[in-house]
């Protein structure tokens, strides 16, 4: 198994993974971090699919995907963080001013977990936010010691995944998920 990590330029391959079975579904396609929550909450049906369809030919696209060959198996979130609800959020602490990106969900799709496909999706999302001269990355994982995450809350990831890819914790926060607290990890990228 080769795993490649591309920008999600294509719509179909972050449908496949964050998109419902159903076209009209009213599920969150990764957006609930990534738009004002006023602008979530009226989007209904294919509203949700739409915008997604037009963030991926933004520049930048909304995130990366991980394909094993042709099939996509994989996406992560990362973005400005001035660009995502984290630039508001009262729960997660800014560190400083700087022009950071966030990578906030982690998704592997069924069939492909346990095979170390997240580790490949948070080092393309540091790549990806490098290309575009991020001076660093944060993540918001849960610090869970190794405890069980319910695989539902599990995309934010964990503390263990975000030290393997050498990030350290900068701040507590006092956002909780699965019960678990989340901190603030950052890498330096400049």
């Amino acid at each position: 198994m080769v795993i490649e990590v591309r920008p999600a330029t294509v719509f179909a391959d972050v449908a496949a993974v964050v998109g419902p079975k159903r076209a009209d579904a009213n599920v969150c396609w990764c957006l609930s971090y990534r738009i004002p929550a006023k602008e979530n909450a009226a989007l209904a049906g294919s509203d949700r699919g739409d915008l997604v369809r037009r963030l991926c030919r933004q520049d930048p696209p909304p995130g990366v995907l991980a394909y094993d060959g042709d099939d996509v198996v994989g996406w992560a979130a990362v973005h400005p963080r001035a660009d995502t609800s984290f630039a508001r959020n009262r729960r997660i602490p800014h560190v400083d001013d700087a022009a950071v990106w966030s990578v906030w969900c982690i998704r592997v799709r069924p069939g492909h977990r346990g095979k170390g496909i997240s580790h490949h999706l948070l080092a393309g999302a540091v790549d990806f936010a490098r290309s575009y001269d991020a001076p660093a990355i944060e993540g918001y994982p849960v610090d869970n010691g190794n405890r069980k995450v319910d695989l539902t809350m599990a995309y934010v990831g964990t503390r263990k995944l975000f030290d393997r890819a050498g990030f350290a914790k900068a701040a507590d926060t006092t956002s909780v998920v699965n019960g678990f607290p989340r901190i603030l990890m950052r890498l330096e990228l400049a």
